[in-house]
């Protein structure tokens, strides 16, 4: 987990990590594709940007995705108040070994991002569900 202060773009954090692309958390969604920030694009204050590696460029978000990703997030707002409180997380970390998350900025007032983005991404994680077809046999007459 890194947090930014200044402003930063895209390359800058992809040069720190070949090999990986940067996808911006908020536009990830089950079941649709990762859309990778472009080199030249800055980084916006108060958002959390996910790096991943080049092999799951053209893959598809999972639920697992997501659920590291709020996992991650829990576990590192639990290191980062010593398990005293139960906050909602503001800022992420992942756990899969391949995966490194960004967090930058905060608000103008330094204090760190606004948590209702964090309800709205706690709630598409609960609305999300794994889709497993019903499969039943289909009886043929003759």
């Amino acid at each position: 987990m890194k947090q930014l202060q200044c402003p930063a773009n895209a390359a800058e954090l992809m040069f720190e990590n070949p090999n990986h692309f940067l996808v911006n958390s908020r536009s990830m969604e089950v079941a649709k594709r990762f859309s990778p920030l472009a080199a030249d694009e800055d980084l916006e204050a108060g958002n959390v940007y996910v790096m991943f590696p080049m092999k799951r460029l053209n893959a598809v978000i999972t639920a697992g995705d997501m659920g590291r990703l709020l996992m991650a997030a829990n576990s590192a707002i639990r290191r980062a108040s010593g398990g005293r409180t139960r906050v909602l997380p503001e800022m992420a970390a992942s756990s899969h070994e391949d995966d490194k998350v960004v967090k930058v900025g905060g608000d103008e007032d330094g204090e760190p991002a606004n948590s209702s983005s964090m309800v709205e991404f706690k709630y598409r994680l609960s609305v999300c569900r794994s889709r497993r077809p019903l499969l039943e046999t289909i009886a043929e007459e003759k």
